[in-house]
């Protein structure tokens, strides 16, 4: 199995035949966090699945974020129900390369992309879920209401330092003045699906997700990669992004009302470059990890010194 062949058609089948502009992987967990959105998680280890592997479970559409092999589930006492069909997602494997013959140079390694076959907790038996965080947010307010701040979400944005102005009727980052422009929290209108907050912080988070990309930052630039579907491509990693972070902060998530613009786009790409997905997911999850460690650097800045216990 080409399993890059493999994951593209999957994410481009789900884009194809997604309604409302909704892509595969904003899908909300609907049972136990209450339709929160989450990181898919290991359902041994508790740690959150990263890069296409997210995209990947989200596209799932099942009501737990908890996953793991069937060897894993067995581990936890826990059986997969007969005929359960498996997901697919990828595991990077370090290789070593061969050396030359009479050479003394490391040859270094390489990494190797594999399938795995996970089951998701709805499709196996005699396994609990662990209770639900206490920091649940709270549910989407009605349409009409007026906006609702997200404290975690404000912090974690604070703690970037990143140049965010409001006013006007625009939402973009500009790399020539390195500053994010969006218009008025007030300005931003809850809809069936979302809060006024949702449709914020999302847009915000997308915008963030750009900004990350500047040279001295992650230094994204994929005009050497996609040439000129190069904007795509970064649209693409910043939609990701926002996804992530989102779900990183318990944040319901709704895509930005000018995805239709670029989607076909994103299509184009994925359907030209089979590693495409691969390198987007992979670059969204490494902008999300560079702006979580901003705000790590400013605790350990502000933090006292301590003894260790």
């Amino acid at each position: 199995m080409d399993i890059y062949e493999t994951v593209t058609a999957r994410i481009v089948a789900a884009l194809e035949t997604a309604r409302d502009w909704h892509k595969p992987w904003t899908s909300a967990f609907s049972g136990e966090q209450g339709g929160t959105l989450l990181r898919p998680i290991n359902c041994r280890t508790g740690k959150g699945y990263r890069g296409i592997n997210v995209p990947l479970l989200w596209g799932a559409r099942r009501s737990s974020p908890h996953w793991g092999t069937y060897r894993a589930w067995a581990e936890l006492g826990a059986q997969v129900r007969k005929g359960e069909r498996a997901t697919h997602i990828v595991f990077w494997k370090q290789i070593a390369r061969r050396a030359e013959a009479g050479s003394e140079d490391d040859p270094g390694k390489y990494l190797l992309a594999r399938g795995y076959a996970v089951f998701n907790a709805e499709q196996v038996e005699g396994w609990n879920a662990p209770a639900a965080p206490a920091s649940a947010p709270i549910a989407p307010a009605a349409p009409a209401a007026a906006f609702e701040p997200h404290a975690a979400a404000d912090a974690f944005v604070a703690a970037t330092r990143a140049d965010i102005r409001h006013g006007g009727d625009r939402a973009f980052y500009s790399p020539a003045f390195d500053r994010i422009q969006l218009p008025d929290r007030a300005a931003f209108r809850g809809s069936e699906s979302s809060s006024a907050r949702e449709a914020y912080y999302s847009t915000l988070f997308h915008e963030l997700t750009h900004w990350s990309g500047a040279e001295k930052r992650c230094n994204r630039d994929f005009r050497g990669r996609f040439g000129d579907e190069s904007y795509a491509a970064e649209e693409l990693v910043a939609e990701l992004g926002a996804a992530f972070l989102a779900a990183d902060l318990m944040l319901l998530f709704e895509p930005r009302a000018d995805h239709a613009a670029y989607i076909a786009n994103w299509l184009r790409i994925l359907k030209g470059d089979k590693r495409a997905i691969f390198t987007a997911a992979s670059k969204a999850e490494q902008a999300c990890r560079f702006l979580a460690g901003l705000g790590e650097e400013e605790e350990e800045e502000d933090a006292p010194a301590i003894a260790a216990e």
